[in-house]
Protein backbone atom coordinates (compact mmCIF):
# COMPACT_ATOMS: atom_id res chain seq x y z
CA UNK A 1 0.00 0.00 0.00
CA UNK A 2 1.05 3.56 -0.60
CA UNK A 3 0.28 4.30 3.05
CA UNK A 4 2.73 1.64 4.22
CA UNK A 5 5.34 2.86 1.76
CA UNK A 6 5.01 6.37 3.11
CA UNK A 7 5.36 5.31 6.73
CA UNK A 8 8.05 2.65 6.32
CA UNK A 9 10.17 4.71 3.94
CA UNK A 10 11.93 1.59 2.54
CA UNK A 11 9.19 -0.18 0.69
CA UNK A 12 6.52 -2.53 1.90
CA UNK A 13 7.36 -5.01 4.62
CA UNK A 14 5.84 -8.51 4.94
CA UNK A 15 3.27 -7.15 7.36
CA UNK A 16 2.41 -4.42 4.87
CA UNK A 17 1.94 -7.01 2.10
CA UNK A 18 -0.26 -9.16 4.32
CA UNK A 19 -2.34 -6.10 5.07
CA UNK A 20 -2.47 -5.35 1.34
CA UNK A 21 -3.72 -8.86 0.49
CA UNK A 22 -6.30 -8.61 3.24
CA UNK A 23 -7.61 -5.34 1.82
CA UNK A 24 -7.67 -6.81 -1.68
CA UNK A 25 -9.82 -9.68 -0.44
CA UNK A 26 -12.18 -7.36 1.49
CA UNK A 27 -12.41 -4.48 -0.93
CA UNK A 28 -11.41 -5.97 -4.29
CA UNK A 29 -8.81 -3.30 -4.98
CA UNK A 30 -5.50 -2.19 -3.62
CA UNK A 31 -6.07 1.46 -2.82
CA UNK A 32 -7.62 4.61 -4.13
CA UNK A 33 -4.49 6.54 -3.30
CA UNK A 34 -2.11 7.91 -5.84
CA UNK A 35 0.75 5.36 -6.08
CA UNK A 36 2.97 7.85 -7.87
CA UNK A 37 2.56 10.28 -5.00
CA UNK A 38 3.50 7.50 -2.57
CA UNK A 39 6.66 6.59 -4.51
CA UNK A 40 7.69 10.25 -4.67
CA UNK A 41 7.42 10.69 -0.91
CA UNK A 42 9.18 7.38 -0.30
CA UNK A 43 12.09 8.43 -2.51
CA UNK A 44 12.37 11.74 -0.67
CA UNK A 45 12.34 10.05 2.72
CA UNK A 46 14.97 7.50 1.64
CA UNK A 47 17.21 10.25 0.37
CA UNK A 48 16.98 12.14 3.65
CA UNK A 49 17.52 8.95 5.62
CA UNK A 50 20.66 7.96 3.71
CA UNK A 51 22.33 11.31 3.32
CA UNK A 52 20.80 13.58 5.93
CA UNK A 53 19.71 17.06 5.10
CA UNK A 54 19.61 20.61 6.35
CA UNK A 55 16.36 20.05 8.18
CA UNK A 56 17.51 17.01 10.11
CA UNK A 57 21.21 16.14 10.03
CA UNK A 58 20.71 13.39 12.56
CA UNK A 59 18.68 11.42 10.01
CA UNK A 60 21.89 10.04 8.51
CA UNK A 61 21.78 7.20 11.01
CA UNK A 62 19.59 5.07 8.76
CA UNK A 63 15.92 4.17 8.14
CA UNK A 64 13.56 5.48 10.79
CA UNK A 65 11.92 2.98 13.10
CA UNK A 66 9.28 5.62 13.71
CA UNK A 67 7.71 5.01 10.27
CA UNK A 68 7.10 1.31 10.85
CA UNK A 69 5.93 1.86 14.43
CA UNK A 70 3.54 4.56 13.28
CA UNK A 71 2.24 2.28 10.53
CA UNK A 72 1.50 -0.43 13.09
CA UNK A 73 -0.29 2.05 15.36
CA UNK A 74 -2.17 3.49 12.39
CA UNK A 75 -3.27 0.04 11.15
CA UNK A 76 -4.45 -0.91 14.62
CA UNK A 77 -6.53 2.24 14.90
CA UNK A 78 -7.90 1.83 11.38
CA UNK A 79 -8.96 -1.73 12.24
CA UNK A 80 -10.69 -0.53 15.40
CA UNK A 81 -12.50 2.15 13.47
CA UNK A 82 -13.58 -0.25 10.73
CA UNK A 83 -14.91 -2.65 13.37
CA UNK A 84 -17.44 -0.16 14.59
CA UNK A 85 -15.51 2.40 16.68
CA UNK A 86 -16.17 5.84 15.26
CA UNK A 87 -14.01 8.94 15.63
CA UNK A 88 -15.20 12.46 16.27
CA UNK A 89 -14.21 13.53 12.74
CA UNK A 90 -13.07 11.95 9.50
CA UNK A 91 -14.59 9.38 7.12
CA UNK A 92 -16.34 6.30 8.55
CA UNK A 93 -13.85 3.84 6.96
CA UNK A 94 -10.43 5.58 6.82
CA UNK A 95 -7.95 4.05 4.41
CA UNK A 96 -5.00 6.23 5.45
CA UNK A 97 -3.51 7.65 8.61
CA UNK A 98 -4.20 11.05 7.10
CA UNK A 99 -7.91 10.22 7.30
CA UNK A 100 -7.73 9.86 11.08
CA UNK A 101 -8.68 12.73 13.39
CA UNK A 102 -5.71 14.88 14.48
CA UNK A 103 -6.27 14.07 18.16
CA UNK A 104 -5.91 10.36 17.37
CA UNK A 105 -2.70 10.98 15.45
CA UNK A 106 -1.38 12.89 18.46
CA UNK A 107 -1.99 9.80 20.60
CA UNK A 108 -0.27 7.56 18.04
CA UNK A 109 2.76 9.77 17.65
CA UNK A 110 3.09 10.20 21.41
CA UNK A 111 3.74 6.47 21.74
CA UNK A 112 6.85 6.60 19.52
CA UNK A 113 10.45 7.09 20.57
CA UNK A 114 11.44 10.73 20.80
CA UNK A 115 14.40 10.24 18.45
CA UNK A 116 12.07 9.02 15.70
CA UNK A 117 9.74 12.00 15.75
CA UNK A 118 11.99 14.34 13.70
CA UNK A 119 12.19 11.75 10.90
CA UNK A 120 8.44 11.28 11.04
CA UNK A 121 7.99 15.01 10.51
CA UNK A 122 9.68 14.61 7.07
CA UNK A 123 6.92 12.35 5.74
CA UNK A 124 4.44 15.06 4.87
CA UNK A 125 3.24 18.51 5.80
CA UNK A 126 0.32 17.18 7.87
CA UNK A 127 2.60 15.05 10.03
CA UNK A 128 4.93 18.00 10.53
CA UNK A 129 2.05 20.19 11.71
CA UNK A 130 0.79 17.53 14.12
CA UNK A 131 4.28 16.94 15.51
CA UNK A 132 4.44 20.62 16.41
CA UNK A 133 1.78 19.90 19.02
CA UNK A 134 3.27 20.73 22.41
CA UNK A 135 1.39 17.87 24.09
CA UNK A 136 3.55 15.29 22.29
CA UNK A 137 6.81 16.85 23.41
CA UNK A 138 5.63 17.53 26.95
CA UNK A 139 4.73 13.87 27.33
CA UNK A 140 8.06 12.81 25.83
CA UNK A 141 9.98 15.14 28.17
CA UNK A 142 8.03 13.82 31.14
CA UNK A 143 9.18 10.29 30.32
CA UNK A 144 12.80 11.24 29.65
CA UNK A 145 13.13 13.58 32.62
CA UNK A 146 11.30 11.24 34.98
CA UNK A 147 14.50 10.11 36.79
CA UNK A 148 15.09 13.72 37.87
CA UNK A 149 11.63 14.25 39.36
CA UNK A 150 13.03 13.88 42.90
CA UNK A 151 15.11 17.06 42.65
CA UNK A 152 12.10 19.35 42.27
CA UNK A 153 11.65 21.69 45.22
CA UNK A 154 13.82 23.80 47.54
CA UNK A 155 17.46 23.05 48.34
CA UNK A 156 20.32 24.59 50.29
CA UNK A 157 23.77 24.43 48.66
CA UNK A 158 26.73 23.43 50.77
CA UNK A 159 28.85 26.58 50.36
CA UNK A 160 30.42 26.71 53.78
CA UNK A 161 28.94 29.46 55.98
CA UNK A 162 27.22 31.24 53.09
CA UNK A 163 24.56 28.67 52.18
CA UNK A 164 21.88 29.77 49.73
CA UNK A 165 18.47 28.97 48.31
CA UNK A 166 17.96 26.88 45.15
CA UNK A 167 14.54 26.26 43.62
CA UNK A 168 14.28 23.43 41.05
CA UNK A 169 11.19 23.72 38.85
CA UNK A 170 9.71 22.45 35.59
CA UNK A 171 9.81 25.33 33.12
CA UNK A 172 8.27 24.42 29.78
CA UNK A 173 10.27 21.50 28.40
CA UNK A 174 13.14 21.99 30.87
CA UNK A 175 13.95 21.27 34.47
CA UNK A 176 15.65 24.43 35.71
CA UNK A 177 17.64 25.10 38.87
CA UNK A 178 17.25 28.74 39.94
CA UNK A 179 19.48 30.24 42.63
CA UNK A 180 17.49 32.84 44.57
CA UNK A 181 19.53 35.90 45.58
CA UNK A 182 18.43 38.69 47.94
CA UNK A 183 17.97 42.17 46.45
CA UNK A 184 20.84 44.60 46.69
CA UNK A 185 21.57 45.92 50.16
CA UNK A 186 19.75 47.62 51.80
CA UNK A 187 16.60 47.45 49.60
CA UNK A 188 15.01 44.67 51.62
CA UNK A 189 11.52 45.13 50.15
CA UNK A 190 12.65 44.74 46.53
CA UNK A 191 11.86 41.39 44.82
CA UNK A 192 14.33 38.53 44.86
CA UNK A 193 16.84 38.09 42.05
CA UNK A 194 17.16 34.76 40.22
CA UNK A 195 20.14 33.19 38.50
CA UNK A 196 19.98 29.90 36.52
CA UNK A 197 22.61 27.38 37.62
CA UNK A 198 21.70 24.32 35.54
CA UNK A 199 19.05 22.91 33.25
CA UNK A 200 18.00 19.44 32.14
CA UNK A 201 16.25 18.73 28.85
CA UNK A 202 15.66 15.98 26.28
CA UNK A 203 18.42 15.33 23.74
CA UNK A 204 18.48 13.56 20.35
CA UNK A 205 19.59 10.27 21.88
CA UNK A 206 16.32 10.10 23.80
CA UNK A 207 18.29 10.79 26.97
CA UNK A 208 18.30 13.75 29.32
CA UNK A 209 21.08 16.29 28.77
CA UNK A 210 22.40 18.36 31.68
CA UNK A 211 23.85 21.80 31.03
CA UNK A 212 25.69 24.13 33.40
CA UNK A 213 24.38 27.71 33.18
CA UNK A 214 27.02 29.30 35.40
CA UNK A 215 29.17 32.04 33.94
CA UNK A 216 28.60 34.39 31.03
CA UNK A 217 29.35 32.21 27.98
CA UNK A 218 26.03 30.41 27.74
CA UNK A 219 25.04 26.79 28.45
CA UNK A 220 27.75 24.12 28.46
CA UNK A 221 28.18 20.51 29.54
CA UNK A 222 27.34 19.59 33.09
CA UNK A 223 26.15 16.70 35.21
CA UNK A 224 23.60 16.05 37.97
CA UNK A 225 24.06 13.11 40.31
CA UNK A 226 21.27 11.84 42.53
CA UNK A 227 22.55 9.44 45.14
CA UNK A 228 21.44 9.85 48.74
CA UNK A 229 17.86 10.62 49.64
CA UNK A 230 17.11 14.36 49.88
CA UNK A 231 20.52 15.18 48.41
CA UNK A 232 22.00 15.69 44.96
CA UNK A 233 25.09 17.27 43.44
CA UNK A 234 25.96 19.23 40.31
CA UNK A 235 29.19 19.25 38.34
CA UNK A 236 30.41 21.46 35.53
CA UNK A 237 32.40 19.62 32.86
CA UNK A 238 33.67 22.78 31.16
CA UNK A 239 34.76 25.15 33.91
CA UNK A 240 36.78 27.18 31.37
CA UNK A 241 33.40 28.66 30.35
CA UNK A 242 33.34 30.41 33.74
CA UNK A 243 36.54 32.34 33.09
CA UNK A 244 36.70 35.88 31.70
CA UNK A 245 39.31 37.42 29.38
CA UNK A 246 40.33 39.95 32.03
CA UNK A 247 41.15 37.26 34.57
CA UNK A 248 40.14 37.26 38.24
CA UNK A 249 39.95 41.05 38.47
CA UNK A 250 37.28 41.22 35.79
CA UNK A 251 35.44 38.28 37.34
CA UNK A 252 35.48 40.01 40.71
CA UNK A 253 34.20 43.32 39.31
CA UNK A 254 31.38 41.53 37.48
CA UNK A 255 30.49 39.47 40.55
CA UNK A 256 30.49 42.58 42.76
CA UNK A 257 28.13 44.45 40.45
CA UNK A 258 25.76 41.47 40.33
CA UNK A 259 25.99 40.61 44.04
CA UNK A 260 25.97 44.11 45.53
CA UNK A 261 24.95 46.41 42.69
CA UNK A 262 28.02 48.61 43.15
CA UNK A 263 31.75 48.84 42.62
CA UNK A 264 34.45 48.36 45.24
CA UNK A 265 35.17 52.12 45.14
CA UNK A 266 31.59 52.75 46.29
CA UNK A 267 32.17 50.73 49.48
CA UNK A 268 34.13 52.91 51.88
CA UNK A 269 33.97 50.70 54.97
CA UNK A 270 37.23 48.73 55.09
CA UNK A 271 35.75 45.85 57.10
CA UNK A 272 32.93 45.51 54.59
CA UNK A 273 35.44 45.38 51.73
CA UNK A 274 37.26 42.54 53.46
CA UNK A 275 34.01 40.60 53.96
CA UNK A 276 33.04 41.02 50.31
CA UNK A 277 36.43 39.95 48.98
CA UNK A 278 36.44 36.94 51.33
CA UNK A 279 33.03 35.83 50.07
CA UNK A 280 34.09 36.10 46.43
CA UNK A 281 37.24 34.04 46.96
CA UNK A 282 35.38 31.39 48.93
CA UNK A 283 32.31 30.96 46.71
CA UNK A 284 34.04 31.20 43.31
CA UNK A 285 36.28 28.21 44.01
CA UNK A 286 33.31 25.82 43.72
CA UNK A 287 32.73 26.56 39.99
CA UNK A 288 29.13 25.34 40.31
CA UNK A 289 30.27 21.91 41.53
CA UNK A 290 28.03 21.75 44.58
CA UNK A 291 26.09 19.45 46.87
CA UNK A 292 22.50 20.37 47.73
CA UNK A 293 20.34 19.26 50.64
CA UNK A 294 16.56 19.42 50.61
CA UNK A 295 14.78 22.01 52.73
CA UNK A 296 11.08 22.53 53.39
CA UNK A 297 8.84 25.48 54.05
CA UNK A 298 7.08 25.19 57.43
CA UNK A 299 3.44 24.05 57.33
CA UNK A 300 1.05 26.64 58.74
CA UNK A 301 -0.74 25.77 61.96
CA UNK A 302 -3.87 27.42 63.40
CA UNK A 303 -1.80 28.66 66.35
CA UNK A 304 0.66 30.65 64.19
CA UNK A 305 0.57 34.39 64.82
CA UNK A 306 1.25 35.10 61.12
CA UNK A 307 2.02 33.11 57.99
CA UNK A 308 5.42 31.39 58.38
CA UNK A 309 7.80 31.34 55.45
CA UNK A 310 10.88 33.00 53.94
CA UNK A 311 12.00 36.58 54.63
CA UNK A 312 14.85 38.85 53.53
CA UNK A 313 16.65 40.65 56.35
CA UNK A 314 19.37 43.26 56.82
CA UNK A 315 22.52 42.09 58.62
CA UNK A 316 24.78 45.13 58.78
CA UNK A 317 28.04 44.82 56.86
CA UNK A 318 27.11 41.30 55.76
CA UNK A 319 24.32 42.68 53.56
CA UNK A 320 20.94 41.04 53.05
CA UNK A 321 20.36 37.43 54.08
CA UNK A 322 17.46 34.98 53.73
CA UNK A 323 15.84 33.51 56.84
CA UNK A 324 12.99 31.06 57.45
CA UNK A 325 10.38 32.04 60.07
CA UNK A 326 8.60 29.15 61.77
CA UNK A 327 6.45 28.68 64.88
CA UNK A 328 7.00 26.11 67.59
CA UNK A 329 4.39 26.35 70.32
CA UNK A 330 5.07 29.57 72.27
CA UNK A 331 8.19 30.37 70.23
CA UNK A 332 8.79 31.99 66.85
CA UNK A 333 12.15 31.08 65.36
CA UNK A 334 14.13 32.43 62.42
CA UNK A 335 16.70 30.10 60.83
CA UNK A 336 19.30 31.34 58.37
CA UNK A 337 19.23 29.95 54.83
CA UNK A 338 22.08 32.23 53.83
CA UNK A 339 24.77 33.16 56.30
CA UNK A 340 28.10 34.82 56.89
CA UNK A 341 31.45 34.00 58.52
CA UNK A 342 30.15 35.05 61.95
CA UNK A 343 26.81 33.22 62.05
CA UNK A 344 26.65 30.65 59.22
CA UNK A 345 23.66 29.37 57.29
CA UNK A 346 21.55 26.83 59.14
CA UNK A 347 21.85 28.51 62.55
CA UNK A 348 18.97 29.89 64.63
CA UNK A 349 19.39 33.64 64.29
CA UNK A 350 16.27 34.71 66.27
CA UNK A 351 14.27 33.04 69.03
CA UNK A 352 11.16 34.97 70.07
CA UNK A 353 9.16 34.15 73.22
CA UNK A 354 5.50 34.73 72.37
CA UNK A 355 4.64 34.35 76.06
CA UNK A 356 6.44 37.61 76.79
CA UNK A 357 4.92 40.60 75.00
CA UNK A 358 6.63 43.93 75.64
CA UNK A 359 4.56 47.07 75.96
CA UNK A 360 6.19 50.06 74.27
CA UNK A 361 6.23 53.45 75.97
CA UNK A 362 5.10 56.63 74.25
CA UNK A 363 7.04 58.00 71.29
CA UNK A 364 9.10 60.40 73.39
CA UNK A 365 10.44 57.60 75.58
CA UNK A 366 10.82 55.20 72.61
CA UNK A 367 13.59 57.45 71.33
CA UNK A 368 15.68 56.62 74.38
CA UNK A 369 17.84 53.53 73.96
CA UNK A 370 18.29 53.45 77.73
CA UNK A 371 14.53 53.18 78.21
CA UNK A 372 14.26 50.37 75.67
CA UNK A 373 17.17 48.54 77.28
CA UNK A 374 15.51 48.85 80.68
CA UNK A 375 12.29 47.33 79.38
CA UNK A 376 13.89 44.42 77.54
CA UNK A 377 16.56 43.67 80.13
CA UNK A 378 13.87 43.61 82.80
CA UNK A 379 12.15 40.77 80.95
CA UNK A 380 15.52 39.11 80.32
CA UNK A 381 16.24 39.08 84.06
CA UNK A 382 12.87 37.44 84.75
CA UNK A 383 13.65 34.74 82.21
CA UNK A 384 16.99 34.11 83.89
CA UNK A 385 15.33 33.83 87.31
CA UNK A 386 12.68 31.44 85.99
CA UNK A 387 15.35 29.21 84.49
CA UNK A 388 16.95 29.02 87.92
CA UNK A 389 13.54 28.60 89.66
CA UNK A 390 11.24 26.74 87.23
CA UNK A 391 8.28 26.79 89.67
CA UNK A 392 7.82 30.55 89.23
CA UNK A 393 5.36 31.28 86.40
CA UNK A 394 5.84 34.45 84.35
CA UNK A 395 3.24 37.20 84.79
CA UNK A 396 0.84 37.40 81.90
CA UNK A 397 1.95 34.01 80.61
CA UNK A 398 -1.54 32.47 80.72
CA UNK A 399 -3.00 35.23 78.57
CA UNK A 400 -0.07 35.12 76.17
CA UNK A 401 -0.48 31.36 75.81
CA UNK A 402 -4.00 32.14 74.64
CA UNK A 403 -2.44 34.09 71.81
CA UNK A 404 -0.49 31.02 70.79
CA UNK A 405 -3.61 28.88 70.89
CA UNK A 406 -5.86 31.45 69.21
CA UNK A 407 -3.92 32.07 66.03
CA UNK A 408 -4.51 34.69 63.35
CA UNK A 409 -6.25 37.99 64.17
CA UNK A 410 -7.88 36.52 67.29
CA UNK A 411 -4.52 35.36 68.60
CA UNK A 412 -3.04 38.79 67.93
CA UNK A 413 -5.81 40.45 69.99
CA UNK A 414 -5.20 38.04 72.87
CA UNK A 415 -1.49 38.79 72.72
CA UNK A 416 -2.27 42.49 72.86
CA UNK A 417 -4.45 41.91 75.91
CA UNK A 418 -1.59 40.03 77.53
CA UNK A 419 0.66 42.95 76.65
CA UNK A 420 -1.56 45.38 78.50
CA UNK A 421 -2.12 43.08 81.50
CA UNK A 422 1.58 42.37 81.97
CA UNK A 423 3.03 45.25 84.03
CA UNK A 424 6.11 46.78 82.45
CA UNK A 425 8.48 49.30 84.00
CA UNK A 426 8.59 52.78 82.55
CA UNK A 427 5.98 55.30 81.37
CA UNK A 428 3.21 54.46 78.92
CA UNK A 429 1.06 56.56 76.66
CA UNK A 430 -2.12 54.57 77.48
CA UNK A 431 -3.39 52.20 80.12
CA UNK A 432 -5.17 49.76 77.81
CA UNK A 433 -4.12 47.40 75.05
CA UNK A 434 -3.90 49.01 71.59
CA UNK A 435 -6.77 47.86 69.40
CA UNK A 436 -4.93 49.02 66.27
CA UNK A 437 -1.35 49.66 65.18
CA UNK A 438 0.64 51.75 67.63
CA UNK A 439 3.35 54.33 66.78
CA UNK A 440 6.89 53.04 66.57
CA UNK A 441 10.25 54.73 66.22
CA UNK A 442 13.80 53.47 66.60
CA UNK A 443 15.74 54.72 69.61
CA UNK A 444 18.49 57.23 68.94
CA UNK A 445 21.83 55.49 68.60
CA UNK A 446 20.40 52.29 67.10
CA UNK A 447 21.89 51.74 63.63
CA UNK A 448 19.65 50.72 60.73
CA UNK A 449 20.82 49.81 57.22
CA UNK A 450 17.46 50.87 55.87
CA UNK A 451 15.98 54.04 57.32
CA UNK A 452 12.72 53.38 55.47
CA UNK A 453 10.99 51.22 58.09
CA UNK A 454 7.31 51.20 59.18
CA UNK A 455 6.38 53.85 61.72
CA UNK A 456 3.61 51.77 63.28
CA UNK A 457 3.63 48.24 64.70
CA UNK A 458 1.07 45.75 66.00
CA UNK A 459 2.89 44.15 68.89
CA UNK A 460 6.35 43.51 70.33
CA UNK A 461 7.87 40.48 72.06
CA UNK A 462 11.02 39.73 74.00
CA UNK A 463 13.49 37.55 72.12
CA UNK A 464 17.13 36.67 71.70
CA UNK A 465 19.46 36.99 68.73
CA UNK A 466 22.54 34.92 68.01
CA UNK A 467 25.87 36.74 67.70
CA UNK A 468 29.35 35.23 67.33
CA UNK A 469 32.93 36.06 66.43
CA UNK A 470 34.50 35.37 63.06
CA UNK A 471 34.42 31.66 62.26
CA UNK A 472 31.36 31.18 64.49
CA UNK A 473 33.51 31.47 67.61
CA UNK A 474 32.01 32.14 71.07
CA UNK A 475 28.36 32.11 69.93
CA UNK A 476 26.00 33.81 72.37
CA UNK A 477 22.28 34.53 72.55
CA UNK A 478 21.71 38.17 73.47
CA UNK A 479 18.41 39.92 74.37
CA UNK A 480 16.48 42.02 71.90
CA UNK A 481 13.04 43.19 70.84
CA UNK A 482 10.93 41.51 68.13
CA UNK A 483 8.63 44.06 66.43
CA UNK A 484 5.69 42.82 64.34
CA UNK A 485 4.74 45.45 61.77
CA UNK A 486 2.25 43.54 59.63
CA UNK A 487 1.74 40.16 57.95
CA UNK A 488 4.75 40.63 55.67
CA UNK A 489 7.24 42.64 57.75
CA UNK A 490 8.89 42.46 61.15
CA UNK A 491 12.03 43.78 62.79
CA UNK A 492 14.47 42.95 65.54
CA UNK A 493 16.46 45.36 67.70
CA UNK A 494 19.79 43.87 68.80
CA UNK A 495 20.45 45.60 72.12
CA UNK A 496 24.09 44.62 72.53
CA UNK A 497 24.94 45.59 68.96
CA UNK A 498 22.63 48.64 69.00
CA UNK A 499 21.50 47.56 65.57
CA UNK A 500 18.14 47.07 63.85
CA UNK A 501 17.30 44.36 61.29
CA UNK A 502 14.27 44.78 59.03
CA UNK A 503 12.73 41.65 57.46
CA UNK A 504 10.41 41.51 54.45
CA UNK A 505 8.57 38.44 53.14
CA UNK A 506 9.51 36.62 49.94
CA UNK A 507 6.45 36.73 47.71
CA UNK A 508 7.69 34.20 45.11
CA UNK A 509 5.47 31.18 44.50
CA UNK A 510 7.50 28.12 45.50
CA UNK A 511 6.03 24.79 44.40
CA UNK A 512 6.98 21.37 45.85
CA UNK A 513 8.32 23.21 48.91
CA UNK A 514 6.11 22.55 51.94
CA UNK A 515 6.95 19.94 54.52
CA UNK A 516 4.51 17.00 54.64
CA UNK A 517 4.17 17.42 58.43
CA UNK A 518 5.65 19.31 61.35
CA UNK A 519 7.78 16.35 62.47
CA UNK A 520 9.53 16.25 59.10
CA UNK A 521 10.11 19.99 59.25
CA UNK A 522 11.56 19.82 62.78
CA UNK A 523 13.95 17.07 61.69
CA UNK A 524 15.09 19.19 58.75
CA UNK A 525 15.83 22.17 61.02
CA UNK A 526 17.88 19.96 63.31
CA UNK A 527 19.89 18.67 60.34
CA UNK A 528 20.46 22.20 59.02
CA UNK A 529 22.10 23.26 62.25
CA UNK A 530 24.34 20.20 62.24
CA UNK A 531 25.58 21.00 58.70
CA UNK A 532 27.37 24.15 59.86
CA UNK A 533 27.88 23.61 63.60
Amino acid sequence: MAVCARLCGVGQSRRCRRRQRHNQQDQGSDSDMDEEEGVRIVGKTQAVTRGGGPENPSAAAGPSVAHEATAECGRANVNRLSNGHSASTGPPNPQSLLDLPPELLVEIFSSLLGTELPNLALVCKTFRQILNTETIWRRRCTEVLHPYRHILGLWQPDIGPYGGLLNVVVDGLFILGWMYLPPHDPRVEDPMRRRPLFRIHMWESNKAAVECMYGHKGPHKGDVQTGKKDEFSTKCNQTDHHRMPGGRQEEFRTWLEEEWGRTLEDIFHEHMQELILMKFIYTSQYDNCLTYRRIYLPPRLPSDLLQPGLFKGTYGSHGLEIIMLSFHGPHARATKLTGDPNVPAGQLTLDVDLNRPVRLPDLEHQRSVEELSRLVLGVHEKVRQEVQSPDVAPQGAAAAEGAVAGGGAEGLELAMEAQSESPQPGPSSSSSAPSEAQPFVLPLGVMARNEVYPRTCKICFYGTGLIAGHGFTSPERTPGLFVLFDEDRFGFIWLELKSFSLYSRLTDQLAHAYAPNMERFEAMLHNMQSWTS
